[in-house]
């Protein structure tokens, strides 16, 4: 079962998805999961998917729509920020610890793709995080942000673009957009026929703005670099990822320089948009998530 929820963040009205275990007994403690999805996404996603599921391991669960995405507030809309992403899961954690039912001293974070830059950086500076997993985590740097998006040219031009966008804003409260995904418009910050966006069965759900993509995003997007917070991660790592999944490597580096041996790297097979909503694949990393999760609860 679930409940929609509200919670602040910086004075922002958010909106989420709250998932309890089926046998939930008001007046027991349960652990709990902040769930995240990949950039541009919202509740109904990937993050509620997970959400749902890993409540029936016993957790109480948490999937939210970030700041100026979906049914929570923050203009402009659309705007990939991961500063904002990273203060909401802090915030999504103050929250958790609120409600009833949830033992506040065990509370833990799980990242699918994109969001596994930013939950990582909740977790090297917030001792509440009492462990971290990633799927399928999308964990880019400079350089293979040059191999994705058109070189070093590519990069320099989109940040120009970005800049331009986030002036315009500034001076005259308009939002420069482009297309999230596309098969046509190369311009899109998905350019091609990628069936989880496209499929209404799958992720291209009403929820969800497959035409809207703040220009002024680009910035923000591709300067982040959350790799050299391994090594500031004291917590409890899972990190489940396959050959065919995004960024392989630096998933492996990262893992790498997590400085303890309270980690595991479980490496399976799937694409990456089979993590994301592939019944085989979410099973596997949810059973995987909720065995590692109990193992190493305080």
């Amino acid at each position: 079962m679930h409940q929609t929820i509200h919670f602040d963040s910086k004075g922002l009205r958010l909106s989420g998805h709250l998932f309890y275990p089926k046998e939930f007994v008001p007046d027991q403690k349960y652990p709990a999961i902040v769930v995240g999805g990949s950039w541009t996404t919202v509740k109904e996603q990937m993050s509620g998917l997970y959400a749902q599921h890993l409540s029936q391991h016993g957790f109480i669960t948490l999937a939210f729509d970030p700041t100026y995405f979906g049914e929570s507030e923050g203009e402009p809309r659309y705007w990939e920020n991961p500063e904002a992403k990273i203060m909401d899961y802090k915030n999504a954690i103050t929250f958790l610890q609120s409600v009833p039912g949830v033992d506040s001293e065990r509370i833990f974070l799980v990242a699918v793709c994109a969001s596994a830059g930013y939950m990582a950086t909740v977790a090297a500076g917030d001792e509440r995080v009492k462990g971290l997993a990633t799927v399928a985590a999308w964990l880019h740097n400079a350089a293979t942000v040059k191999q994705i998006y058109g070189g070093e040219e590519g990069v320099s031009e989109k940040i120009k673009q970005s800049q331009i966008a986030q002036q315009r804003f500034t001076e005259t409260g308009e939002v420069t957009y482009i297309p999230a995904i596309s098969t046509s418009d190369s311009s899109a910050a998905m350019f091609g026929p990628y069936d989880y966006y496209l499929n209404s069965t799958r992720g291209g759900i009403p929820q969800w703005n497959a035409d809207k993509f703040a220009v002024m995003s680009w910035e923000g997007w591709l300067t982040f670099d959350p790799l050299p917070l391994a090594t500031s991660i004291r917590q409890p790592v899972l990190m489940i990822h396959a050959d065919e999944a995004v960024l392989a490597e630096n998933v492996k580096r990262f893992f790498k320089d997590i400085p303890h041996t309270h980690k595991t790297m479980y490496w399976t097979t799937g694409t990456q948009f089979d993590f994301y909503d592939n019944p085989v694949n979410v099973s596997e990393a949810v059973a995987a998530i909720s065995v590692f999760f109990d193992l190493n609860k305080l």
